[in-house]
């Protein structure tokens, strides 16, 4: 499910600005990431059909370069789609209530902020942990305080099997302590959108798991 270093490529078309953003994803993919997740979700967020349009373009774009295609937070499309998987966060569906609904055959991921909704989610059935936020974010108006990787060691260390996917004002200068606090890999909004090149910013963000920058 995640080989490190997984990079988990997170956008919206709000998050696009100006720029294209089946272009931007394709570059990310171009240029290496291992997961990609969809949130449309802030001002101008798209819905119903445009939405449902736009995300077959995503997956398309996903089986193309063979990278996993999840939905956020949105379970139906998620099950129309028949992605590979469904994240939700706190305040959006339960997570048990969501196995419950797409069964063992989508990956499902629950972002978490302590090691207690660590433990349930897992005990509901989370395949993985988004944890964050790591660093200050400003691609999420409502994101919680940063807390450093404390709490990604509190997790590994109760539960080392559970894959954790560190988020939130992550780069490449300063991914390398996310990955020796023991995270399965990167989740990354606006590193890599407003990057200049994002097939080159997404390769530095690889060559951060030995501390090397390309």
């Amino acid at each position: 499910m995640f080989t490190k270093p997984s990079i988990y490529y997170i956008l919206g078309t709000p998050n696009a600005g100006e720029r294209d953003p089946l272009k931007l994803l394709e570059e990310a993919l171009k240029g290496g990431i291992s997961h990609f997740q969809l949130r449309e979700k802030g001002m101008n967020a798209l819905t119903g059909q445009s939405l449902k349009e736009f995300a077959l373009k995503c997956q398309a774009l996903c089986r193309k370069y063979g990278v996993p295609f999840i939905i956020n937070d949105d379970v139906e499309l998620a099950h129309e789609l028949n992605a590979d998987g469904v994240h939700v966060g706190q305040e959006d569906a339960k997570a048990s209530d969501v196995r419950a609904r797409v069964g063992d055959r989508m990956m499902l991921g629950v972002s978490v902020h302590s090691v207690e909704e660590a433990a349930e989610a897992i005990q509901n059935g989370a395949d993985y942990l988004g944890m964050g936020p790591i660093y200050g974010t400003k691609s999420k108006s409502d994101a919680k305080a940063p807390s450093g990787v404390s709490k990604i060691i509190q997790v590994r260390e109760r539960f080392p099997e559970a894959p954790v996917i560190g988020i939130g004002g992550i780069t490449a200068d300063n991914a390398e302590a996310v990955w020796e606090a023991g995270a399965a890999g990167i989740a990354v909004i606006s590193a890599i959108t407003e990057a200049g090149n994002v097939q080159e910013e997404v390769q530095k963000m690889v060559a951060s798991y030995k501390g090397a920058i390309l």
